[in-house]
């Protein structure tokens, strides 16, 4: 065997504990390290000595060794040394050694991580270090992507950390995680305190160039309450009882379609639980949020019905074509049908699937949030407010009333009125229009009436 230059013994218990330590710590697997060590210390011969130094490495951290050994060439005489990384003079290496040697025969120097800055110089040992921490964190940031792409879908538990203006930053077994604003219910922002516990899904993992992967929480998702259900009730999770469609205003109201596959089962019966019991759970989790369960049927009419519970329902005619539904409600169910700012018959058309056209019975009405586009947001829910809940008691509603109604002015009521009589195929009333200006002036000055007279007479002269 080549003779070595010798070197002072490192303490090889420390060196075991410390990498023991890191694998557990950065929950790398223990050969990948090694590897990593070997690739960093390789760099680095090649830096100081360049590609063609011909070396070993030698890291077994199962028993502390890691060295590296530089392998020369030994000549006769310095002068016959061409190249001092590959070669060494027979003189200058048998300082280093007790044994005869000749030349023609390796020697071997031995760096150990004694000597490393001696050998290699403090600016190389600080980047190979550098080198090191920026591959594990590779390693580390690659291996919790993988861990948690796995787990999208899954409901964790954890601590809140840090609250943000536009998130909250969850720790989760020493994990951060975000829950964006939009993913949060918006009506429970106030009770969120740093180091309360909170409850939320995995929605999304995407790979960052930090260590840590950006891993995207949902508590509005229509998934995350779908599976709060499942965690629940047992019949779910055990696929004797389906769930077929989910709509949600987040922290207010939900929907859910649900199907039992067993006869013996009541889907209803087995989501609400004894006395209430499993379906209050979700509601607390989810703020108080009211989730009515509905009975999902093959039959789109029958859906359809079930979808607008609690309104009772008169008539039901459908377009498959066009996927629109016509439904027929008694008078003084209209109010319920639609619900709270147009809640309940928004929520039952995306549960069903179907463009859900509300009218009044005993004459041909429509729901007035179906004119949102046309009147906007702000006027529909202030004209539910103000109790005129379709097209025909819009044109039914005196000036008066309507004038009083935020954000509605002359001009405004006498267009809306125009797209409604379309719908209805009627004329405009003449003499609707010189009460409507009669009245206006009494909320308006008369220079404001008089800006907007143009409008309202081209109005009148379209009709």
């Amino acid at each position: 065997m080549a003779p070595r230059k010798k070197q002072k013994q490192i303490d090889k218990a420390m060196i075991v504990s410390a990498f023991a330590e890191m694998a557990k710590d950065k929950n790398i697997d223990k050969d990948l390290l090694q590897g990593i060590m070997v690739e960093t210390l390789s760099l680095l011969v090649k830096k100081k000595f360049g590609n063609h130094a011909n070396f070993e490495i030698v890291v077994n951290m199962e028993k502390g060794d890691i060295e590296v050994y530089l392998i020369k060439e030994i000549v006769a005489t310095e002068d016959e040394v061409e190249d001092s990384v590959t070669q060494i003079s027979l003189e200058e290496a048998q300082r280093y050694s007790e044994e005869e040697l000749e030349a023609g025969e390796d020697f071997i120097e031995e760096i150990t991580l004694d000597n490393i800055a001696e050998n290699f110089g403090r600016r190389l040992v600080a980047f190979a270090s550098q080198t090191m921490n920026q591959k594990i964190r590779d390693i580390e940031r690659d291996n919790l992507f993988n861990e948690f792409k796995n787990r999208v879908g899954e409901i964790i538990t954890g601590e809140v950390h840090q609250i943000k203006r536009n998130s909250i930053i969850i720790s989760h077994n020493r994990v951060e995680m975000r829950l964006p604003r939009t993913e949060q219910i918006h009506n429970e922002m106030f009770r969120t305190k740093k180091n309360s516990l909170i409850r939320a899904m995995i929605k999304e993992v995407r790979q960052t160039s930090s260590v840590m992967p950006d891993i995207v929480l949902t508590r509005s998702s229509n998934a995350f309450l779908a599976k709060l259900l499942e965690i629940e009730v047992p019949e779910i999770y055990d696929g004797l009882i389906q769930i077929k469609s989910i709509a949600r205003d987040p922290g207010e109201r939900a929907k859910v379609a649900i199907y039992s596959l067993d006869d013996r089962i009541d889907a209803i019966g087995a989501c609400v639980g004894i006395k209430g019991v499993r379906i209050n759970a979700i509601m607390r989790e989810l703020n108080n949020e009211n989730i009515d369960l509905i009975y999902y049927s093959e039959n789109p009419m029958q859906f359809i019905a079930n979808a607008l519970a609690p309104a009772k329902i008169k008539e039901i005619s459908i377009s498959e074509e066009t996927k629109i539904a016509t439904v027929i409600v008694p008078e003084d169910m209209v109010p319920i049908a639609i619900g709270k700012n147009g809640q309940n018959v928004r929520l039952a058309s995306e549960i069903t699937g179907y463009d859900i056209k509300l009218m009044k019975e005993g004459g041909e009405d429509i729901a007035i949030q179906e004119f949102e586009k046309e009147l906007g947001a702000d006027i529909v829910n202030n004209l539910i407010d103000a109790g005129i809940n379709t097209a025909r008691e819009f044109l039914d509603a005196s000036p008066e009333i309507l004038l009083k109604i935020p954000n509605l002015t002359a001009p405004y009521i006498l267009e809306f009125r125009k797209v409604m009589l379309i719908e209805f195929e009627e004329d405009e009333d003449y003499a609707y229009i010189e009460e409507l200006r009669r009245v206006a002036e009494h909320f308006v000055t008369n220079e404001d009436f008089e800006d907007n007279n143009d409008t309202s007479e081209n109005k009148t002269d379209e009709l």
